[in-house]
């Protein structure tokens, strides 16, 4: 592998852009609180780990270069983020922890449980069904790629190291969005934030259909 330190910077700058990732973890570790937040990171790992996977078997390339597939996963991608943008837009104001604390304790394990599937399967689809991650291992990784070397080998690594660096980022900030969350508590901002994530959602998914 070429150049193994500014790969791990890019991939560090890549993370920390705000996208789908970024307002999914924000809205789910507010909404239901931080196991939440990183059940959306554990399945965003996963949706990197399949792509990884691909990328080992040369289908990612062969999907970028099939305007049918890529334009498949494209769709039902923007469709996938407008469905949850306009969902978090028309939900109902997030509980407040004294509300919840007022509740039954098997009730509140229930709804935590399914809170968190639906969190990692969230995160898990919106990373398999999300473009710019094929671009991601056809057009970013291979600048890394020594040809000389084995070539399944490094994918591996480098996209090991991609998500690794993904999963730690995203782990700092579902841990300063939870410290912060005991201000943030209020029903008001809650309901802003609520429809705002929803907005961000539906913004980016028209911006992957288009």
């Amino acid at each position: 592998m070429d150049n193994l330190l500014a790969y791990m910077l890019m991939a560090l700058m890549m993370s920390m852009l705000p996208g789908t990732d970024t307002v999914l973890i924000m809205k789910n570790t507010l909404s239901h609180g931080a196991k939440a937040g990183r059940f959306t990171i554990l399945g965003m790992a996963t949706g990197l780990t399949f792509w990884t996977i691909i990328a080992i078997f040369g289908l990612s390339v062969i999907i970028a270069q099939s305007l049918f597939l890529f334009n498949t996963i494209k769709y039902m991608g923007a469709a996938y983020l407008l469905y949850l943008g306009v969902r978090a837009f028309f939900a109902k104001s997030t509980l407040s922890l004294e509300a919840v604390h007022e509740e039954s304790q098997p009730s509140t394990d229930v709804r935590a449980h399914h809170h968190n599937t639906e969190s990692y399967f969230q995160g898990a689809i919106s990373n398999i069904l999300n473009p710019k991650t094929i671009l991601v291992y056809i057009t970013f990784m291979p600048q890394f790629i020594n040809l000389n070397e084995n070539t399944n080998q490094q994918l591996i690594v480098l996209g090991i190291i991609l998500t690794l660096i993904a999963v730690g980022w995203f782990m700092v900030l579902v841990y300063l969005i939870d410290h912060l969350k005991k201000w943030l508590n209020k029903p008001k901002f809650q309901t802003i934030f609520q429809k705002s994530t929803g907005v961000m959602l539906i913004g980016f998914g028209v911006k992957t259909a288009i």
